[in-house]
């Protein structure tokens, strides 16, 4: 009998033997502890900068859209509280996709290793480091990434009205367009970082928006939910620290010569006095491309297997939908699409062999943070699959994004009080191959200049050999770049600095004499993959 810990415990021989042996480790690594051995906490300089400058700076910065900055070490330390609950709770970077359900292009989430690190830095008294060892901040401007578009669209300066709560407003633009063109790239280019939450890009030939626009009496008209009509077609959608659309190989968005393109953009409610006059720009190919498809076909009004959509005050209801896929179809991106009492959205398909194909879950649907999402690699959709959509819709004082206070009625409607229940499809119809084009499997945004030095970027680490490969590496007078897949890409030289060396595309060599020994980055980009590989120079 020993006593341990104001217990009393019995033991025999052996087991004493075993609880003593036991003890006698904990003290050496209590020791070794006590002896300054223990893991050392996070800095800014040498582990917090890189993250933000990462994954947050991109809004967070003077001109951006969020609320405040944090490019500096002062901007962290005034904020670090606020991050760290935002961090804690998943909220911040806006992701809301479940990965362990389906992993998807562009993922702008934290690893937990890097939402660890974040916490402990706060935790730990959010200690600077070395200033010398931070990585040198973004710099951030009008560095287009489709530099020579084909149509170029921008909205006339728009200055808001005083506005007390979020405004949805629709701008319609003419094309000019004498044909029929097969989009490949676009690019959506806020006026006003600072006011621009998110925005939509759709095309009309229904002439309803146009329309809309000419009964109100202001540039633009406004239309939450939606522009005012289901026939529009959605092209693409930018939310902040997104990337240009860019399409696989031989595809293509049609754009019929009829058709005028419309904005929709949602500016929150701090926005009322400033002004904005966001752009789009479009690159077409002149070849024969396959056509992308842009299509609900799960929604509330054609496929609802439990409708109307319809929620009663104070009640919480789920409702399903389900469309079979009357072709071999090729898959490449979903956006689900739901407003305010909307709480969880859930797409999947199960095959005519029994088998199930994950698409997308939302767990906690946020109105604000709704966009399209893209496949890693385009998904197989074989003849006969039977999409299923879910969703939850809470409509109760218990749901802090309820737009009545007390609850009322909600149906289906084109209004933000109103709730839609849309899965947006891009598609085209199967051809062998498709499932084998990379979109983008690197499972995590690439850091800032590379700057992360130790395994935190390998923790969603890429399933597939590199995309690209710089030979050789170490360099001396020049390198090449091999390709493991076909396709044009561009690419940019930088500096530690980040500032452009050379910019070329599909360059078999890259001369090197002149530049000093050190380190470098090669920035590469096909069809919407990024790829930052790091070049030693000798």
């Amino acid at each position: 009998m020993i006593l341990f810990n104001d217990r009393v415990l019995f033991l025999n021989r052996n087991e004493y033997l075993c609880f003593m042996r036991t003890r006698l480790i904990f003290g050496i690594l209590v020791l070794f502890g006590a002896s300054g051995l223990k893991a050392q906490n996070p800095t800014w300089a040498d582990d917090v900068a890189c993250i933000l400058y990462s994954h947050c700076s991109s809004c967070h910065n003077p001109n951006g859209s969020a609320p405040f900055s944090l490019m500096t070490y002062a901007d962290a330390v005034n904020n670090a509280n606020y991050m760290k609950i935002k961090v804690e709770s998943r909220e911040m970077p806006p992701w809301p996709v479940d990965n362990a359900y389906r992993k998807f292009a562009h993922d702008r989430s934290l690893s937990d290793a890097e939402r660890a690190t974040i916490i402990q830095w706060v935790n730990s008294g959010k200690p600077q480091g070395n200033p010398a060892n931070a990585p040198a901040p973004p710099v951030y401007g009008s560095n287009l990434q489709i530099p020579a578009p084909d149509l170029k669209l921008q909205m006339p300066t728009y200055t808001l009205p005083a506005i007390t709560e979020d405004l949805y407003r629709c701008f319609v633009l003419p094309t000019g367009l004498s044909a029929q063109k097969f989009i490949t790239d676009i690019e959506i280019i806020p006026g006003n970082h600072g006011i621009v939450h998110h925005a939509q890009v759709f095309y009309d030939t229904t002439g309803v928006c146009q329309t809309l626009d000419n009964a109100d009496p202001g540039y633009g008209y406004t239309s939450a939910g939606g522009v005012g009509t289901p026939a529009a077609v959605l092209l693409g959608t930018w939310v902040p620290g997104s990337s240009p659309i860019f399409v696989p190989n031989g595809m293509g968005k049609r754009l019929p010569a009829s058709a005028k393109i419309v904005i929709q953009i949602h500016y929150p409610e701090y926005a009322g006095g400033r002004t904005d006059s966001t752009k789009v720009h479009f690159l077409f190919t002149g070849n024969t491309v396959r056509n992308i498809s842009d299509a609900a076909v799960l929604n509330h009004i054609t496929s609802i297997d439990n409708g109307p959509l319809f929620i009663p005050k104070n009640t919480v209801k789920t409702f399903y939908e389900s469309y079979t896929v009357p072709i071999n179809a090729t898959l490449l991106s979903v956006g689900p699409h739901g407003h305010l009492i909307c709480r969880s959205m859930k797409a999947w398909g199960v095959t005519l062999l029994g088998d199930t194909i994950p698409i997308i879950n939302i767990p906690e649907w946020d109105f604000h943070w709704q966009g399209s999402y893209d496949f890693q690699k385009p998904l197989r959709i074989p003849f006969g699959t039977k999409l299923y959509g879910e969703a939850t819709y809470d409509n109760t004082a218990a749901n802090p994004h309820n737009p009545s206070d007390p609850p009322e009625d909600v149906r289906a409607g084109e209004a933000t009080t109103d709730e839609m229940m849309l899965f947006y499809f891009s598609f085209l119809p199967y051809q062998n191959g498709d499932e084998n084009i990379v979109i983008d499997t690197a499972g995590h945004k690439p850091h800032h200049l590379n700057c992360v030095s130790d395994d935190r970027s390998s923790v969603n680490a890429p399933e597939l050999p590199p995309v690209f490969t710089l030979m050789p590496n170490p360099a001396s007078s020049g390198f090449r770049i091999q390709a493991n897949q076909t396709g044009d890409y561009t690419i940019e030289l930088m500096d530690p600095l980040g500032r452009i060396l050379f910019e070329g595309g599909n360059t078999d060599y890259i001369d090197t004499e002149a530049l000093d020994a050190g380190i470098y980055m090669v920035r590469i980009q096909q069809n919407g993959l990024v790829s930052v590989l790091k070049l030693q120079k000798e």
